[in-house]
């Protein structure tokens, strides 16, 4: 099969205004303003299977959003090809829009003062499909996202939860293959979130649906996808599986432990990030030392009666790439 999509080289540069110091610099600017190029996207490279769930992440400013109009043909490319189900993006867009779906936390498709079945009867309309066929993508999407108590009240009456569901519920309404999800969860309590990650991973695993997803929630990245790919300043510094990232690119451990009496750690490589009482959470790094050390350590001193050993949380492993990235 072959993939959703390819990029080979890509590139898109911005020139912006320089703002000069000085009154007569600032005078001088307005007759002749002076220019820098900004490379937004730099020669990046990438594939995406057809059925992937995709996590594109990147600290702000760093290309996000111009890789994904790129993509969907918002932007040309000032170099470089890009291939989506087998369409140029910025040449045949209109036909990509048939096949693709998108969820832009800054853009609602749902019109603010209709309820969302006029909503989703206008999009049908607009991507061509009959009576019949909206309606029978209506009853499905309305059962799967669970949609039936405000189908009928107006979209500004709703919950930030209840339009999201009805955001993605209107993106799949012509069957795209391929979603493209901007921070979904963004502004969501726990049990809302779960739900919506829940039903991204149940629209991929029944209806073979390509996710891109934006997101600066770890959890999303974490629960949501199997690959994720970093972007800083314009090119990918990162792409392999979330577990590769969560294991071994920080390649430390965490080990929470309750004893049932004072015990210090004095390991080289291990220190204490939280204590209280006879409990602690010790950061382990296992270029230095092994956690079997700092646990026979402290068995010398105490006896274990609880033990839990982790990996170091998503969001400071993301940290990490982010922060070693812009040092380098």
């Amino acid at each position: 099969m072959a993939p959703a999509v390819t990029v080979k080289g890509l590139s898109k540069h911005f020139r912006t205004k320089v703002k000069q110091a000085g009154v007569a610099a600032s005078v001088r600017g307005i007759f002749r303003p002076g220019y820098k190029e900004i490379d937004a996207v730099a020669g990046i490279d990438f594939q995406i299977e057809a059925g992937e769930i995709l996590a594109f992440i990147g600290p702000n400013g760093a290309g996000k959003s111009t890789t994904i109009k790129l993509i969907t043909g918002i932007l040309y490319p000032d170099a470089g090809e890009i291939d989506v189900l087998g369409l140029n993006p910025h040449r045949q867009r209109r036909e990509l829009a048939y096949r693709i779906g998108t969820v832009f936390g800054q853009k609602s498709q749902l019109w603010f003062h209709l309820p969302p079945i006029d909503s989703f009867h206008l999009l049908g309309t607009i991507y061509d499909l009959s009576r019949t066929q909206t309606q029978h993508r209506i009853d499905f999407l309305t059962e799967v996202f669970e949609l039936s108590e405000f189908m009928d009240q107006p979209v500004r009456k709703l919950s930030l939860g209840q339009r999201i569901r009805c955001e993605m519920a209107g993106s799949l309404i012509h069957e795209p293959e391929i979603l493209f999800l901007d921070e979904p969860s963004i502004g969501l309590d726990v049990v809302v979130k779960q739900r919506i990650r829940d039903l991204i991973k149940r629209i991929n695993e029944e209806r073979g649906v390509t996710i891109f997803l934006t997101s600066h929630d770890a959890g999303d990245i974490e629960k949501i996808c199997r690959r994720a790919m970093v972007i800083n300043h314009g090119a990918i510094v990162w792409d392999g599986t979330v577990n590769e990232m969560k294991y071994s690119l920080l390649n430390q451990r965490i080990l929470a432990v309750r004893m049932d009496g004072p015990a210090e750690v004095r390991t080289p490589g291990a220190r204490v990030l939280k204590r209280k009482d006879h409990s602690m959470k010790i950061q382990i790094d296992l270029d230095t030392t092994r956690t079997e050390t700092v646990i026979a350590e402290l068995m010398k001193q105490s006896s274990i009666e609880d033990i839990t050993i982790s990996a170091t949380p998503m969001e400071e492993v993301i940290t990490h790439i982010y922060e070693s990235e812009h040092g380098s």
